[in-house]
């Protein structure tokens, strides 16, 4: 059986997107109707959208549908999830991990929705500074647990491709509400994370 791979798009959007796609790859200087570079405009415009469709989904809803009552008050750390986003100053990836803790409250959350949540938020043209934030206030605002941290270790290739082209730096941004303002409890979250 051929190969066969499912994706949905908008294809007003698609179409829209690749145009715009084939009219930049030619003002760059190269030929749109060379082999290679036949299907790339709507190939380009289809991960555009696939890289962008956090603008299309609802953090808020993920959260609450894994929501159960559960008297376990202790820290709660997912670490290592892998970030894949877009810088908005130049359109270029970023990428690395996520790690999040958070202090339950009488609710907990399933675990598969604190990475969803990642990917929500990364995937629309981001800064990292912005994404640790929204992070941490979705999971703090929904959740209402006793306390939330969240700390992001990421590559720009805005930094390592272009402009100033160091390729081993990484950026790391980190955000502490409740128990988490207190030194101890910080401390001991970044332990655990490797920190």
């Amino acid at each position: 059986m051929p190969y066969k791979k499912f994706e949905e798009y908008n294809m007003q959007v698609t179409d829209d997107v690749k145009d715009r796609y084939k009219n930049i790859i030619e003002d760059l200087g190269e030929d749109t109707t060379r082999d290679g570079l036949l299907k790339t405009p709507e190939r380009a415009a289809k991960a555009m959208q696939f890289l962008t469709q956090g603008y299309n989904q609802d953090p808020v809803e993920i959260l609450k549908s894994a929501m159960f009552k559960e008297s376990y008050n202790e820290m709660v750390i997912v670490k290592d999830i892998e970030l894949y986003s877009l810088c908005e100053h130049h359109i270029l990836p970023f990428f690395g991990k996520v790690h999040i803790a958070y202090i339950p409250n009488g609710q907990i959350v399933g675990l598969s929705k604190l990475p969803r949540i990642v990917d929500v938020f990364s995937r629309r043209l981001q800064v990292q500074e912005r994404l640790t934030e929204q992070i941490l206030d979705c999971i703090n605002d929904t959740l209402k647990p006793q306390g939330v941290a969240v700390v992001i270790e990421a590559a720009h290739m805005c930094m390592m491709m272009r402009g100033v082209q160091k390729q081993n730096s990484t950026t790391t941004t980190s955000g502490f509400r409740g128990q988490f303002e207190k030194i101890e409890t910080r401390n001991e979250f970044l332990k655990l994370i490797g920190k």
